[in-house]
């Protein structure tokens, strides 16, 4: 009987820039606070460990800088690639492009020389001070998405929307493909989703149970069909891999082992997409879990006790990550954002242990 070869797929890791890093959750730590210096090594890590792409999450009230952060690690990159996440509601569009396109340049070329390495982690923020309801901040971020993709294509932009009026030529400089870089994007609410399916390229989800990550691509490539347009699919999730399925446990057990639970009800709080559908569905999870916070085999909500956003992590032995990765690819996924705490032992785990044994490269798009 022949194995089942797989697709390639894109791993990625993730590098803490909003204070997200720990030994124990719940429990500040000096050593692994986000700085320059901690985060950087999380990326070089991330690098040397074969990873295809790297977040770098953006929260106004927590952690770095992700723009000042991204041009200053992207020349000490060789291949790797980054994905920025960059909040709309707290810039200008055409300022906006030329950054893109700078940190595009400054980042160099793919191996095939054909193009750039930086991708766009859209999130629909607000403006820090002034509160949008959902359907005009997606409204907005579709508008953005819009302006990016013309100017950064070489196009002069004659743009009249409900919150941007522009007339204008792009900026002199552009990226090294000549075109805009890829979109991805997530987001459950109804408006999220039409945000998506409308404007952006990789359509992120959280954690969800398989039976609702089957649901929830089904629904968003009938949506993005509507515009006569294709997504393609990444998932969010934590992993803890270890030797033996036990030795995962009690590592998942050992992360809550000091957690307070009055401070992992600020920790999720403290971020200010704390009330959104994703936030909403992740707490749902954990409802539904049993009493070891698994929601289904190898899927353990614990995370979400004190985390805001992703909140499930993949818990396991080698063989048991890599085919629960492989059942997510068979549902169509085809990009993986990973990470684990501490993020820069985990990336050395997972790149020892499962990575060989997974086809990977840059996601196309």
């Amino acid at each position: 009987m022949s194995e089942t070869i797989f697709p390639s797929c894109e791993v990625a890791w993730f590098s803490a820039l909003c204070d997200d890093d720990y030994e124990f959750l719940g429990v500040p730590d000096a050593n692994l606070q986000s700085s320059w210096e901690h985060c950087r090594n999380i990326v070089l890590a991330a690098e040397k460990g074969g990873f295809d792409n790297i977040l770098l999450p953006s929260g106004y009230q927590l952690g770095l800088d992700t723009t000042a952060f991204a041009a200053a690690i992207a020349p000490m990159l060789n291949r790797m690639k980054l994905l920025w996440a960059t909040r709309i509601g707290e810039d200008w569009p055409p300022q906006l492009a030329r950054r893109i396109a700078t940190l595009d340049r400054i980042l160099g070329a793919n191996a095939a020389g054909t193009a750039g390495r930086l991708n766009i982690n859209v999130i629909s923020s607000d403006m820090p001070g002034e509160k949008l309801p959902s359907a005009a901040r997606y409204a907005r971020a579709t508008e953005v998405v819009k302006i990016l993709r013309t100017l950064l294509s070489g196009q002069h932009l004659d743009h009249k929307g409900e919150f941007y009026q522009l007339d204008l030529d792009p900026p002199r400089i552009g990226t090294i493909s000549g075109r805009c870089p890829a979109f991805y994007f997530g987001g459950l609410s109804d408006e999220a989703r039409e945000c998506a399916a409308e404007g952006c390229d990789v359509y992120l989800m959280w954690p969800d149970t398989m039976p609702n990550v089957r649901d929830l691509i089904a629904d968003m490539t009938a949506r993005a069909a509507r515009y006569g347009r294709t997504l393609k699919f990444g998932y969010r999730v934590h992993v803890i891999v270890r030797d033996t399925e036990d030795e995962a446990r009690a590592y998942a057990d050992r992360l809550l082992s000091k957690l307070d639970d009055d401070i992992g009800r600020q920790i999720r709080e403290k971020s200010l997409d704390a009330q959104n559908f994703g936030v909403q569905r992740q707490q749902a999870l954990r409802g539904a879990a049993d009493g070891d916070g698994f929601v289904e085999e190898n899927l353990w909500t614990g995370i979400g006790r004190a985390r805001s956003g992703c909140g499930s992590a993949i818990v396991g032995n080698p063989d048991q990550v890599l085919a629960k990765l492989r059942a997510y690819q068979a549902e169509g996924i085809e990009a993986f954002i990973l990470s684990g705490y501490p993020h820069a032992a985990e990336a050395d785990l997972f790149a020892r242990h499962v990575l060989p044994h997974i086809q990977h490269g840059p996601l196309a798009v």
